[in-house]
């Protein structure tokens, strides 16, 4: 039973009534984010009741000691964890000599929580009785702004409701943090200063080991009834890691006492001197006043929701899990800074090391592309070819040469971070999604420079890479991959996975062709790279050979690939046919089990069949999806995604609106049962590309933007943009019609279920 608790909303994320069982869900649901730090919704006030605190600083990670029980060469020694940076949020509060806490209040009544997506703030009101009987109304409004994104802001207000209150409000911050995943239990971050003046406080830290350091700072404005009291505190209270301010105030029955704190954090990713820099932003937003960062936030969603909103008529639940997810993804990364990337859970929680994986290149770059200026999506290939020697490095330890580069599994500056031997060693697919991501980029924006100045030498390596780990079998007289993890990760140690051997061939055949495509028309980067890399015509040859006869397991009597050789050895019960006591498997069965079962995670065989759709026809497609599709779990956040863009092109539609569900409120309805660990940022814009690839049915082929609309039952219309060569183009469906529009004074060819149109204003 998923559950059921967020209210259906177009523009907001709602849930009404306290329930402390929901409380860690929330804290992940309700988080915010501006590209630059995140945090999870915990409550600013003290709460003994069970809560996941966290607030993260993108770029800021500690190395922590790999925990393994049996070592292997070529283990990674540590494993990146985005920290739990110190929290600036907290603000104790004392009402009539009396803590508020809700897990100790008496009652709490009309408990309510929005995260407004539209405009970017996050809400929470309350109407409480405390053990001393004081009984309060609270309304509390925080968020990170984006246009000053070292900041954020919590205007936080009281009613006494019955009677006079005295209220101590104490603001905090804290830098003895840690993270609930820890290996060792090792504190990550290591004080070296704490001061004040006035309102203002600033705890300086650096993490052990990668040696960032990081001010945490607040500064805080007391009001009553909207008018500044000019308060100073009372006292101040420090240790060696957390800095207090009190602030006592009278206030009479029916009066409001509001307390503005102003919080966040400078880093030295971005300045020489962090505390100068905290005291300069404090400065910008309090010259700035509450109100007027209030609505810069509103303008600035409102700049960001103009491109990439998705508008979705007569279905809210569907309407507001695209939103959902389109939010979020511009939470966790807005494009600004090439040393950043897209983490997993983004802001949202810890799991996974909030690293880089795979998933940026296979899924997020297309998102960024369509609804960002272009350079976005080529920072995100520029971090790639920023960490190439770190790949080559990588795959050196494997026992790889020649400039060989394996792209590690999980990473926050190049080094493979990841330390499980299924993965680190041999889910080498990878690589494969970092040379199509390249790929990708160029098809979909026209934008060539890239391969000469930067993305040719990612794919020698990779190329290289791909080369030396296919073996010649004497016996099938064809090139085979042995030993690998397909993307379906319920199979280990396997030979032959298709999608693998099937990226390995193009990646191969790709690179050769860029190569000579450079070599003829952009002659002065060809001779700088080929003197770099020191490549010839007999490597190129010999790359040849490999992608020319690289063998596909196939069964005659299915008419299919296989997805590795021994796929049809197991015992084929389909999914339904599996008792829902089961499930999911990955927490019901051991992993023995698992591996010896036919259960798919994830797309796999069809992972490939989607990034390479022109290269196999619809009815190749078909019988693929027919026979693996009743062998999937889906219990990957990836999954639901891929097989709904699938449903669609081949006309099941009901079956694509189930799957879309399921990937648009994979979190909201929390189907995989671990949402309090965070939301699945990186499968959101999987959710993105269901629609504009799926029901949309976006391609862009020989340089023209095709779409072929399909429209859900339960949709009355939908709409979204696409920022296609600069180019703004709108799509609107409904069951009668299709309408294209392109915004300014350009014209645009579009190509309309194999129409042309020539698209104007």
């Amino acid at each position: 039973m998923n559950q059921d608790y967020i209210k259906p909303d177009n523009w907001s994320i709602i849930e009404e009534g306290f329930h402390a069982d929901s409380v860690k869900s929330s804290e992940s649901l309700f988080s915010i984010g501006n590209g630059a730090m995140g945090q999870r919704a915990n409550f600013e006030e003290n709460y003994t009741g069970e809560t996941f605190q966290g607030s993260y600083i993108a770029g800021i990670y500690y190395p922590d000691k790999t925990k393994v029980g049996w070592w292997k060469n070529g283990y990674p020694e540590y494993f990146a964890k985005v920290l739990n940076a110190p929290n600036w949020i907290g603000i104790n509060i004392e009402i009539n000599g009396e803590d508020l806490d809700l897990a100790k209040c008496k009652s709490v009544k009309n408990f309510r929580r929005e995260l407004n997506m539209k405009e970017g703030w996050y809400h929470r009101s309350f109407e409480a009785i405390l053990q001393n009987g004081t009984k309060i109304l609270v309304n509390i409004r925080r968020f990170l702004s984006l246009n000053l994104d070292e900041v954020g802001v919590i205007n936080y207000e009281i009613i006494p409701v019955n009677q006079k209150a005295q209220i101590i409000f104490k603001p905090y911050i804290d830098a003895g943090v840690h993270n609930e995943d820890a290996n060792w239990e090792e504190k990550f971050w290591e004080i070296q200063d704490v001061n004040y003046s006035d309102n203002k406080a600033f705890v300086t830290a650096r993490t052990f080991k990668t040696h960032f350091i990081a001010t945490t700072f607040m500064q805080n404005t007391i009001l009553l009834n909207g008018n500044n009291l000019n308060l100073i505190p009372s006292k101040t209270e420090t240790a060696s890691d957390k800095i207090q301010f009190l602030y006592e105030t009278n206030v009479a029955q029916g009066e409001k006492i509001t307390i503005q704190k102003i919080g966040g954090y400078t880093v030295s990713l971005n300045h020489k001197n962090t505390q100068v820099a905290a005291e300069n932003v404090i400065e910008s937003a309090l010259a700035k006043g509450y109100d007027n960062l209030v609505q810069d936030q509103i303008e600035a969603w409102a700049k960001i929701w103009e491109m990439s909103d998705i508008t979705i008529d007569g279905d809210v639940k569907a309407q507001q899990g695209i939103r959902f997810n389109i939010f979020q993804l511009n939470q966790t990364y807005l494009g600004k800074d090439s040393r950043l990337n897209i983490g997993p859970k983004g802001f949202t929680g810890e799991k996974y090391g909030g690293s880089t994986y795979w998933d940026t290149e296979a899924y997020c770059i297309p998102f960024y592309m369509a609804t960002k200026d272009q350079q976005v999506a080529r920072n995100l290939l520029t971090y790639r070819y920023n960490q190439l020697d770190k790949a080559i490095e990588n795959a050196t330890k494997l026992g790889f040469s020649n400039g060989a580069a394996l792209y590690p599994m999980v990473t926050m500056n190049g080094e493979e971070c990841h330390n499980e031997w299924e993965i680190t060693f041999e889910e080498i697919h990878r690589n494969g999604a970092i040379a199509f991501a390249i790929f990708n980029y160029h098809r979909f924006t026209g934008d060539y420079s890239y391969i000469p100045e930067k993305g040719l030498e990612v794919l020698i390596g990779i190329a290289r890479f791909w080369h030396q780990r296919a073996t010649f079998s004497t016996k099938r007289e064809q090139y085979v991959i042995l030993g690998v993890t397909g993307p379906n990760e319920y199979e280990n140690n396997v030979n032959n996975n298709f999608y693998t051997n099937y990226i390995a061939k193009w990646c191969l055949s790709y690179t050769y062709d860029q190569i000579k495509k450079v070599a003829s028309e952009y002659p002065s980067d060809y001779k700088r790279i080929i003197e770099k890399v020191n490549i010839t015509e007999a490597e190129l040859q010999s790359w040849k050979k490999v992608f020319d006869n690289m063998y596909f397991p196939y069964s005659k009597e299915h008419n299919i690939y296989l997805q590795q050789d021994g796929f049809l050895d197991k015992e084929l019960v389909k999914v339904a046919d599996l008792d829902k006591s089961q499930r999911p498997i990955n927490q019901k069965w051991s992993w023995d089990r698992i591996l010896r079962s036919p259960y798919i995670k994830q797309a796999d065989v069809l992972q490939g069949f989607y990034f390479f759709e022109d290269h196999f026809s619809k009815e190749e497609l078909e019988r693929h999806f027919n026979f693996y599709e009743p062998f999937t779990v889906h219990e990957s956040s990836l999954s639901p995604c891929v097989h709904s863009i699938q449903a669609a092109v081949l006309d099941k539609m009901d079956m694509a609106y189930t799957f879309y569900l399921r990937t648009s409120r994979l979190d909201l309805d929390d189907y995989n049962k671990e949402v309090e660990e965070g939301c699945h940022i990186t499968s959101m814009a999987g959710t993105w590309m269901s629609i504009v690839e799926g029901f949309g049915g976006m391609r862009v082929k020989n340089n023209q933007l095709h779409f072929e609309p399909r429209i859900p039952e339960q949709w009355k219309a939908y709409s979204f943009k696409v920022n296609f060569r600069n180019a703004i183009v709108k799509i609107e469906v409904n069951h009668k019609e299709t309408n294209v529009s392109v915004e300014g004074n350009q014209a645009v060819e579009v190509i309309i279920n194999g129409e042309s149109q020539l698209v104007k204003n």
